[in-house]
């Protein structure tokens, strides 16, 4: 048996919503995934998690090959190592009045711009460690170690218990007592005797839910 903690609803014309012999009514888990993509295209080196496993946020979930952004982070740096000693001679000359401002102002912006691509280097090698953006546990793998994962394509998703949601059916008779929900059309005695609420509510045990599991869903009173 599940309790509803808060429920939201939307009107059905849909039969057969009685409720069961012990107040429930029958309803279904889904729940929104949270799913984990690379920045860049790459080869997972490492994955360090299971399905099923629960991670924390800022858990490492896998490892890209990054040959690549090691060389561009290293040719980086080498530029900007120039960029400055460009500088640092542009500044004397200027003090000395042997240099003019549009050399030292030249030397400045390419060293601005070189320390930017650094920057950008650094951010790009950082990245090809995935971390969890979030708390919870791992639903579905996609992709394995060895393989090749385009830019943006999942390679696992996470489902955080607050994610999970129940949904289920009530009937007018249930819904209409609060006028919150009361339908803006006035239907007729037939109709609303076939009138039903498509109703979302947050079980208090997520993590004992699964996703399209069949559930008894029982309204409690504040």
């Amino acid at each position: 048996m599940i309790r509803a903690l808060a429920w939201l609803a939307a009107a059905f014309v849909l039969a057969g919503c009685a409720p069961s012999n012990d107040g429930s009514y029958q309803g279904w888990v889904e729940a929104e995934q949270v799913f984990v993509s690379p920045h860049e295209v790459g080869r997972i080196e490492a994955l360090k998690v299971r399905e099923g496993d629960s991670v924390k946020t800022g858990d490492e979930l896998f490892t890209l090959d990054d040959d690549l952004q090691v060389a561009d982070l290293k040719q980086a740096e080498a530029s900007l190592t120039n960029a400055r000693q460009a500088f640092d001679r542009a500044q004397v000359l200027l003090k000395t009045a042997s240099g003019t401002q549009k050399t030292y102002e030249d030397a400045e912006s390419t060293m601005r711009t070189a320390e930017a691509r650094l920057n950008s280097s650094q951010t790009r090698l950082a990245r090809r460690k995935v971390s969890s953006p979030a708390t919870g546990v791992v639903q579905q793998i996609y992709f394995r170690q060895g393989e090749m994962v385009p830019a943006g394509r999942p390679v696992l998703a996470l489902l955080p218990p607050e994610n999970i949601k129940l949904r289920f059916f009530l009937p007018e008779t249930v819904v209409a007592q609060s006028a919150e929900f009361t339908p803006p059309v006035i239907y007729s005695l037939e109709e609303r005797s076939k009138l039903v609420y498509l109703a979302e509510a947050r079980p208090e045990k997520p993590t004992a839910l699964r996703v399209g599991q069949p559930v008894s869903v029982r309204l409690v009173p504040k």
